[in-house]
């Protein structure tokens, strides 16, 4: 944590005098709902299905988890290895393109984005990725394909014409370190897509969001579209061995991201962590220290079951219950965060408006 406190430090001295991209443009108030992979809590995550239904329930933005494909395309899936949330393992004309690979320091065995083509991605279809706690959402297996990111910036736009509201879209670059080193950056196709719907300003109803630091950096001197800097509550950027997240996350390190980044997507536990019997404890400075500096916050992830909820908030002890999520979204509210990553939609709508 010292070390990396000097680190910052050191980021500091060279960018002085101190200048905060965020404050640009200062926070105006909406607490924005923000649909995690789509109503993925209903629907197959990352499906134009799961969008659709997400936008239907009022959500303000639409998050697609970006990878690329063999031919350069961006598609949105949870993880560029797609075992876990489709059929490919299923199909034997793909049987010999599985695979282990070493992403961001893990090895993972299995079939990746990376090695198909848009063409043949197409022939896949999406499943529920938590079939344990969500066995109502594997009555959708196999009727979503994996959508591109034009799809979803079409379907944002299209349905921001049939509601009469503007529909955002909060992209995140999956592994962008990664990418690069393979040949398929993120940057220009991401760019590319965003500039053919308009996207290319502040106003724009855009954020981009990574847990790297590098590629946010790049992306701050190609487009003036909002960034945002995501925070766990552990452990470190990949692309920065002397860097942890807490330490990004302290007053200090925050100004730091506020010279490339418009805000941050903290683990929740960095706003309020829980206690020692998995209540929600005391709330942090966090969300303070980063509106000091313009630094929006938007929070991640908030979810129904009782699996991911605090102790007082879960129904019993089946993992799959449906517990008070509001209740603890109500919480996190009463913080000034500026905005919620649910897997559900309603009930984050409900607890905003309430």
């Amino acid at each position: 944590m010292k070390h990396s406190l000097l680190v910052f430090a050191a980021l500091l001295s060279a960018c002085s005098p101190f200048e905060s991209q965020a404050m640009e443009k200062p926070l105006d108030g909406q607490v924005l709902v923000i649909a995690h992979r789509g109503a993925s809590g209903e629907r197959p995550e990352h499906t134009l299905g799961s969008y659709k239904l997400a936008i239907e329930q009022g959500a303000d933005y639409i998050e697609p988890d970006l990878v690329l494909t063999k031919d350069g395309v961006l598609v949105a899936r949870h993880e560029n290895e797609i075992s876990e949330t489709t059929d490919v393992a299923d199909k034997a004309k793909f049987a010999d393109r599985k695979t282990t690979k070493t992403i961001d320091g893990q090895k993972m065995t299995g079939w990746f984005t990376e090695d198909f083509t848009l063409a043949e991605l197409k022939t896949l279809r999406a499943k529920e990725r938590l079939p344990q706690l969500r066995k109502a959402n594997m009555a959708y297996d196999g009727q979503f394909e994996v959508p591109t990111f034009d799809e979803i910036l079409a379907l944002a736009k299209a349905e921001s014409a049939a509601t009469g509201r503007t529909i955002g879209v909060y992209p995140e670059t999956k592994h962008p370190s990664y990418f690069t080193a393979i040949g398929l950056p993120h940057e220009g196709p991401l760019l590319a897509m965003l500039t053919k719907y308009g996207h290319v300003d502040k106003s724009a109803p855009v954020f981009i969001q990574s847990f790297e630091v590098e590629n946010l950096r790049v992306l701050r001197g190609k487009t003036k579209l909002r960034l945002i800097q995501l925070m766990d509550e552990k452990g470190s950027p990949a692309d920065q061995s002397d860097l942890t997240y807490p330490a990004m996350a302290t007053a200090e390190g925050l100004k730091t991201v506020a010279t490339y980044a418009d805000g941050i997507g903290p683990n929740k536990a960095l706003v309020i962590p829980r206690t020692l019997m998995g209540n929600l404890g005391e709330p942090t400075t966090l969300v303070a220290d980063a509106h000091s500096l313009g630094l929006a916050v938007h929070p991640w992830t908030f979810r129904r079951e009782n699996y991911f909820l605090p102790l007082a908030q879960k129904s019993g002890i089946d993992p799959r219950g449906i517990g008070d999520v509001k209740a603890e979204m109500k919480a996190f509210l009463a913080t000034g965060i500026d905005g919620i990553f649910s897997d559900n939609v309603a009930e984050a709508v409900a607890a905003k408006s309430q």
